[in-house]
């Protein structure tokens, strides 16, 4: 991989507690002169799996940007709060936001290509993109939006099915939940409890993208076999009637899995980016 990163794990304290999240900031060897991009990983996933592994990182190093990753609460290389609010999707906000802060993201400033951040988010992250770019319209510039949903993407999740699976072997009836925790299970680096932490602070913040739209441009990208994206359409109506320029791309033969590992995807993103 080329450019430079910090590999130390970065403190940010917000309401006086420390979210332990882990945090890299990847310097490219040639800067574009563009501002920096934040990407945001999906529910059970890490930086490295979402982002390192599919090539996202190296892709954008090449293109000459500087890249801000982060691991959730529980996942990958971040630390598992007892504390509930950890997880809330309010309280991720608030540490993203003093995250970039502290990567030394100022204002979008018209006529400086340099200043505010763009944003990638995948799946769950795409949830938490959407409601940052929407509370933070001074500092986005762009974002691109992959797996979205218009409904939340962990409404649906048995909560008290998987509790019961990891207390004694109950089978879960829910095929979606009983995928997600297999899957989740999967990866040493996930803290299972604290990932269900994770999705009883979700469930108690329901996602009403409607309820505030992100104002600036947009690509929203998902697989053609991706069921949890089929209401991407509904997403770009209400961007486009906020006044956003919303952009959709669906890539052929993906699904929710695959279309993180999509060139295209990745080409578009860049693209898209590169303004």
């Amino acid at each position: 991989m080329s450019g430079r990163h910090t590999g130390e794990m970065h403190s940010h304290t917000v309401e006086g507690t420390d979210p332990q999240l882990y945090v890299e900031v990847h310097d490219p060897a040639s800067d574009a002169g563009l501002r920096p991009v934040l990407l945001i990983h999906g529910f059970s996933s890490s930086s490295k799996l979402n982002w390192e592994d599919t090539g996202w990182l190296a892709s954008f190093l090449e293109a000459g940007r500087r890249v801000i990753t982060v691991d959730l609460p529980g996942h990958g290389r971040s630390g598992a709060p007892e504390d509930l609010d950890s997880y809330s999707p309010s309280r991720i906000r608030a540490d993203l936001l003093q995250i970039v802060f502290d990567a030394g993201v100022r204002p979008v400033h018209e006529g400086d290509p340099a200043s505010g951040v763009d944003v990638v988010g995948y799946s769950l992250g795409s949830r938490l993109a959407w409601e940052f770019g929407a509370t933070q319209p001074e500092l986005v510039h762009r974002m691109v939006l992959g797996g979205p949903n218009i409904a939340d993407p962990l409404a649906a999740f048995d909560l008290i099915g998987a509790q019961r699976y990891l207390a004694d072997g109950t089978p879960i009836a829910d095929e979606s939940t009983a995928g997600l925790l297999k899957m989740a299970m999967l990866l040493p680096s996930n803290n299972i409890f604290a990932l269900l932490s994770l999705v009883e602070a979700i469930k108690a913040e329901p996602f009403d993208p409607a309820e505030a739209v992100p104002h600036m441009p947009m690509l929203l990208v998902a697989g053609d076999k991706d069921e949890r994206a089929a209401t991407m359409a509904q997403l770009a109506e209400l961007g486009l009637r906020a006044g956003s320029m919303t952009e959709r791309l669906v890539l052929p033969g993906r699904n929710h899995t695959n279309a993180i590992t999509s060139r295209a995807f990745k080409q578009g993103a860049i693209s898209f980016l590169g303004v």
